[in-house]
């Protein structure tokens, strides 16, 4: 199958399974913000961010490894499988025997109460992940694309059991999301026989070393991104101002904030899960920095439309995802989620230029370039939080992943050249951070200077997409035609 027509279907495969999911998860939204405090949803939000820190610590990053290696066929996919699975539970047996010593960090206070979840958290959720993206590596995307949806429903189940109904708060979160991974681990199992490609015979010591000299070198890369989200909340929750009101209800609002340009990322993650397959299967390939320049340009200027589509409609779209009905401190969400809508555009940028990375092995450059945006986020939200509260910290996300976005599109182009349209880049990123001043400061006739910026952008980046559209569904055309012929 051509490989335009292969990321097409693969990413059609994935928004039809996403989309419905995504539609439940906006609504557990609403309903986190009806039934959960800002201050308890800083808690809520801290917890999630602190099992993202040690999930690639204590897993080895295997989830990564395992789609890496699992794509490549020089590697027997039951060596793959079971040789991830037997090092990620290593890994988790270590994580139990130091989380003693964990617990006693200062500032990770708000684990208390929280702990044994935590643990069996990390554990359900690196297990989903693992056969999930094992059957991804086997190519099953529209099994893959079925769990995803059947999560989400049994997530959306659980969370209206624990929180609207029994009113657990937090812990009923924590418990929702078990129980639904631990749901979604044992429908692969069983379903796609994951059973046959278990066994300690099939433990390769050789693939083992491989795949932890790839994954490794992802672990401070995934650090240093939940440390860029981790500090800000941080930050904002026990730093003090005579300026601006910080603490733990600011922390709640800015977590609220950043759910709205998840839209965003829930466009970019649809296409990444099809993508991430295609440019590890292309990577041999002779033409490939051909496609890494077409696919790139259509998919840059899918986010800054759908980016200032978003920020042009922040004021309707707020109050359709958090409620300010129980909470009325949630009625302030929507000044912060203009410069997060972008910041989340960059972020998204960032990750297809490390799918280079992955493709050609270089994870180390992946880490470094990380560490760019991680070290500025944590000095600029020192600075700035103090003066600008809640908006310094979604002024310091942006800057952050904006500086690792140069350093990544310099540096991933030495290993995989194509070309790339810095000019317009700059033109769009001023554009659309005009849009957020004029959404921030809201001067007279502020909409009508919106509508035509939002224009602008449109009219910059309609080509590029329109471009790249054709060309997909001209190879569709052609697919269909040519099985038309057969049949006839």
């Amino acid at each position: 199958m051509n490989k335009y027509t292969n990321l097409a279907k693969n990413t059609l495969v994935f928004a039809i399974g996403n989309f419905g999911s995504k539609i439940l998860v906006i609504l557990l939204t609403r309903l986190y913000s009806n039934n959960i405090s800002p201050a308890d949803s800083s808690t809520k939000e801290l917890l999630e961010i602190t099992a993202n820190f040690l999930l690639p610590i204590f897993t080895f990053s295997m989830s990564e490894a395992i789609i890496r290696y699992g794509l490549d066929n020089k590697y027997r996919k039951r060596e793959v499988f079971t040789t991830s699975m037997i090092l990620n539970f290593i890994g988790l047996v270590l994580m139990f025997l130091l989380f003693p010593a964990i617990r006693r960090i200062p500032f990770l206070n708000f684990i208390d109460g929280y702990s044994m979840l935590l643990l069996v958290y990390v554990c359900t959720s690196s297990i989903r992940s693992l056969c999930s993206q094992f059957l991804r590596a086997r190519g099953r995307v529209k099994l893959y694309a079925l769990d995803g949806v059947l999560a989400t429903l049994t997530l959306f189940v659980f969370n209206v059991l624990f929180i609207s109904n029994m009113k657990m708060g937090v812990k009923g979160f924590m418990l929702s999301v078990i129980l639904s991974d631990a749901c979604s681990a044992i429908f692969i199992f069983i379903v796609s026989d994951l059973k046959k490609y278990s066994g300690i015979k099939y433990f390769n010591k050789k693939l083992a070393k491989s795949m932890l000299k790839f994954s490794v070198p992802l672990i401070p890369t995934v650090i240093m991104w939940v440390i860029t989200g981790f500090s800000d909340r941080l930050f904002i929750r026990y730093m003090k101002s005579d300026i601006v009101q910080l603490g733990e209800d600011a922390a709640g609002i800015y977590g609220y904030a950043s759910k709205i340009p998840n839209l965003i990322s829930m466009i970019s993650t649809i296409f990444f899960q099809a993508w991430n397959m295609s440019a590890i299967q292309e990577n041999r390939s002779k033409d490939r920095s051909r496609f890494y320049e077409k696919v790139y340009t259509a998919y840059e200027a899918i986010l800054f439309i759908a980016s200032a589509i978003l920020i042009a409609g922040t004021k309707i779209i707020t109050p359709l995802l958090v409620s300010d009905k129980n909470f009325s401190e949630y009625g302030d969400v929507y000044v912060y989620t203009p410069v997060l809508v972008v910041a989340v555009l960059f972020m998204c940028l960032d990750q297809f230029l490390s799918s280079i990375y992955t493709a050609t092995k270089h994870t180390t450059n992946s880490f470094w370039t990380s560490f760019v945006a991680s070290f500025a986020n944590i000095v600029l939200n020192y600075f700035l939080i103090p003066l600008w509260g809640i908006q310094g910290a979604s002024i310091a996300t942006f800057i952050s992943y904006y500086l690792c976005f140069w350093v990544r599109i310099i540096d991933a182009r030495y290993y995989i050249k194509f070309r790339f349209n810095g000019f317009r880049s700059v033109v769009n990123t001023i554009l659309i951070i005009l849009m957020c001043v004029f959404m921030a400061m809201t001067p007279k006739l502020y909409g009508i200077w919106i509508t035509g910026l939002l224009f602008l952008i449109l009219l910059i980046n309609y080509k590029a997409l329109l471009l790249t559209i054709s060309k997909f569904t001209d190879k569709f055309g052609r697919m269909f035609r040519s099985r038309l012929r057969k049949q006839n």
